[in-house]
């Protein structure tokens, strides 16, 4: 007994040890961006702010505008999770319990496409768009969430679980399909909607390479295009860098903080259903 209390602690110290080398960066960004111009740059670099200020924040929103790119990445994170979550919803249910032919070779098909890199399909996506004009836009920057292969596989495998039999009940009582799929299917799989709509949030908000691709106006860029843009004219400014780092992971930090449980249970799930 006093050998396994010992591992134990051995481990929760690991993990300790782990989880603080892990966030002193993080904590160390926040510190330096409430530290006035120039104070994050000594030696040794302190590590919190002899008179914690706002100014770096105001200065985002005020002198450089970033105002703008805040609300462009909450426009598109927001609408991508939400039309993600009707797109993927719809193909997964129906490759799970809709009966139509190639229906299980179609699926196949769209598996394959999990191993593909995302930046190979970028430039034939952009050639596309740019045909039906939408380049420089806030919808072209929306279409490669709206259907994933990850998030039809993903909901597909869970819906699996659903019992046909609660369904085919609700197709006697005379409910279209439609009327199944929302009244029946919806509330069951309801975890991994939770699940998919959080992994798509985290995954629009943080996307750098698909904004920076398809927006050219800089007055649209995301916030982690403006960032890295802010880079180059700012590059000495280390507290004001530090602000706009913070500024960028803070909803993404909230979203995963608040739907934690729900988004590790529902990809653990979606893997071993079905």
């Amino acid at each position: 007994m006093t050998r396994r209390r010992l591992e134990t602690v051995l481990l929760h110290a690991a993990l300790l040890t782990v989880a603080l080398v892990t966030l002193a960066p993080l904590a160390w960004m926040v510190s330096a961006s409430f530290m006035a111009p120039g104070e994050a740059n000594e030696l040794p670099p302190p590590l919190l702010p002899r008179a914690p200020t706002f100014a770096n924040y105001a200065a985002l929103f005020t002198r450089l505008d970033m105002w703008r790119n805040f609300l462009a990445s909450a426009v598109i994170a927001v609408t991508a999770t939400v039309g993600s979550i009707l797109v993927n919803a719809l193909a997964g249910y129906a490759f799970a319990k809709l009966r139509f032919g190639g229906r299980d070779r179609l699926f196949g098909s769209l598996v394959v496409g999990l191993v593909v890199p995302a930046q190979v399909a970028m430039l034939p996506l952009f050639l596309l768009l740019r045909e039906l004009h939408l380049v420089n836009t806030y919808a072209g920057a929306l279409v490669p969430y709206l259907a994933s292969v990850f998030g039809i596989f993903l909901i597909r495998q869970y819906t699996l679980s659903v019992p046909d039999e609660l369904l085919d009940a609700a197709r006697i009582d005379g409910a279209g399909e439609l009327q199944v799929f929302r009244m029946v299917a919806l509330p069951v799989i309801k975890p991994i909607l939770v699940t998919l709509a959080a992994f798509t949030f985290l995954s629009a908000w943080n996307d750098f390479m698909w904004p920076l691709i398809i927006l050219s106006d800089s007055a649209k860029h995301t916030l982690p295009v403006a960032l890295a843009n802010l880079v180059g004219e700012h590059v000495q400014d280390t507290e004001l860098m530090m602000a706009g780092s913070f500024l960028t992971i803070l909803p993404a930090l909230m979203v995963f903080l608040v739907f934690q449980r729900t988004y590790v249970r529902g990809i653990m799930a979606g893997g071993i259903k079905g």
